[in-house]
């Protein structure tokens, strides 16, 4: 199914008889350099000889091939840069290698790294900071993963000490799980001790002597640093405490690599799952593993609240016009939407079928496993069935551990994270819409090696979903394969400013420096972020505010 196994072979092929063409075409030039010398140097007007041309073009050409093969070394990455390789091959036309649909042929030249610089403060110390930093985050698991991440980036902007988060117990998911029962709290607090000071709760004696309760505020989405210091410090040190609510997506994209680092350590290092979660996640993983050697966890939105949310319609008639258009007048503000336009946008989640369609197209055959993590599916299984026929090989948490899966039943966010377990451990990660947790997942997958992860390219999907029964299968496989291309999860898909930070962490995934056999170095931070190895410069951050986050022109300063 994947074109990644033969193709090694044919590549060092295609190297040594290149290399082998480029060096007979060098000698073939130099020699008749040689015969005809005295005459380039004795007349500039008169043309050089043909033969000399052809030879040079030869040894350039060869040199091209040289490059763009697989050529295990640093510069395979730069001939990726120079000459794009196409993903796929046209069906029966041989003239594009195919790809390793499992697996990225270029993760190997990308690892994570999220190292703190050697200029990067220590954690300010409780009594020292600016006071304490209380935070409300909001939306379901990975909506509030976000806000949690991005609430430890906060509090080291304004110098506070900052309480483990207070997560949403109102919102539709209707969980009263609070950050100790979802994450492991402890572990929370000494990772990121030395980058920010956190507590559980308040000192007691601190509250009761405070002449006015907690202020209370909610910032813009995407607030900018400079607007933490101008708009929020001199509430902190007036007020002493202050909680921030509605939280999550309020720190800017893009901001400095330092700080965009530790979003890094938080999200894929500090935010770790409680031992009943890890460990019950894990026995999923292994009876996936027990029953094949590769698997593919589908990620399904197809949620009434959800569907009637994005304004679409998937062909249920007057029943689901009426009941999706009674659930979608719970949001009073919601603008009135056109379903075929927002179609044609790709805005629309796939259906499970349009997802199975397009696994097949791209050429995984029906004997690949899936684990399908999904909350309640609009339908049931009459919408699930068409996904079943064509991957028989169905499974989800609630058939591979009934029993296990009763304590967390009640819970949606312990749910989520045992899905985002087995999904995360996955080798082909796959999601049918843009929410958070593909989202999340998505940038923790890049992080972790560039395993296969695809997002489909609803926008050109969408048409030729429609256009189906048009053509025939390969001429249908042919154009998913085309559309898909830059939606696989390789490496060359992240730019800086693309996307969200958490689905595309360019400041943590670096590029690796290639290694003499004398470099003694056991740095496992080397290597150009890529966000430098794109821009060449870092960001301009400077703190303005009083008693904030030192700014970066300081940090950077020798150490004393």
């Amino acid at each position: 199914m994947g074109g990644g196994g033969r193709g090694g072979g044919c590549g060092e092929m295609g190297i040594a008889k290149a290399w082998r063409y480029s060096t007979f075409s060098a000698k073939l030039a130099l020699e008749q350099q040689q015969q005809h010398k005295h005459v380039c140097w004795r007349s500039q007007k008169r043309p050089i000889s043909w033969s000399v041309l052809c030879g040079l073009m030869l040894f350039i050409l060869g040199l091209i091939s040289l490059f763009t093969g697989h050529v295990v070394s640093d510069l395979e990455w730069y001939s990726q840069r120079l000459v794009k390789p196409s993903l796929y091959s046209k069906l029966g036309g041989g003239r594009r290698a195919s790809i390793n649909i499992w697996k990225s042929e270029s993760s190997k030249f990308y690892h994570g790294c999220s190292k703190k610089g050697r200029h990067f403060a220590p954690a300010v110390r409780e009594k020292s900071s600016n006071g304490y930093l209380l935070i409300a985050a909001s939306g379901g698991l990975n909506q509030q993963r976000t806000g949690i991440t991005d609430a430890v980036v906060v509090a080291r902007i304004l110098n506070a000490t900052l309480v483990v988060p207070e997560l949403d117990h109102n919102s539709f998911w209707k969980d009263d799980s609070d950050f100790v029962n979802i994450f492991d709290v402890d572990w929370f607090i000494s990772l990121l001790a030395k980058d920010v000071t956190i507590i559980k709760r308040v000192p007691d004696k601190f509250m009761r002597s405070m002449e006015k309760p907690p202020y209370t505020m909610r910032v813009p989405r995407k607030s900018t640093p400079e607007y933490y210091l101008d708009q929020v410090l001199p509430i902190l040190l007036r007020r002493h405490v202050v909680q921030l609510t509605k939280f999550d997506y309020r720190l800017a994209n893009n901001i400095d690599d330092e700080l965009q680092k530790l979003r890094c350590r938080v999200n894929y290092h500090a935010l770790r799952f409680t031992k009943p979660i890890q460990e019950l996640g894990q026995k999923l993983v292994m009876r996936m593993q027990n029953m094949t050697n590769r698997y593919i966890a589908v990620h399904l939105r197809f949620e009434p609240d959800m569907l009637a949310f994005s304004g679409c319609y998937y062909g249920g008639g007057e029943k689901e016009r009426y009941e999706l258009g009674k659930i979608r007048k719970r949001w009073a503000t919601l603008p009135d939407l056109s379903p075929e336009g927002e179609r044609k946008r790709g805005k629309c989640p796939l259906t499970p079928y349009e997802v199975g369609l397009m696994l097949r197209a791209l050429g995984f055959g029906n004997e690949t496993y899936l684990y399908v993590a999904s909350g309640e599916i609009y339908g049931g299984e009459e919408t699930l069935r068409p996904l079943r026929e064509l991957f028989p090989n169905f499974y989800t948490k609630e058939m591979l551990a009934s029993e296990e899966l009763k304590p967390f039943l009640p819970y949606s966010s312990r749910l989520a994270a045992i899905d985002y377990i087995v999904s995360d451990e996955s080798d082909v990660f796959i999601t049918n819409n843009n929410g958070n947790m593909a989202k999340i997942l998505a940038g923790r997958r890049r992080y972790m090696g560039h395993k296969r992860t695809i997002r489909p390219n609803a926008k050109k999907l969408s048409a030729l979903f429609m256009a189906r029964n048009k053509m025939d299968w390969d001429t249908f496989s042919r154009k998913v394969k085309t559309y898909q291309r830059g939606f696989m999860g390789e490496p060359d898909e992240m730019r800086p400013g693309r996307g969200e930070f958490h689905e595309f962490p360019y400041s943590c995934v670096c590029k690796k420096r290639f290694k003499f056999p004398y470099d003694e170095s056991n740095d496992d931070e080397q290597g150009t972020p890529v966000s430098r190895a794109y821009t060449g410069f870092e960001s301009g951050w400077e703190n303005k505010g009083p008693n904030g986050l030192q700014s970066l022109k300081e940090s950077r300063e020798d150490d004393q």
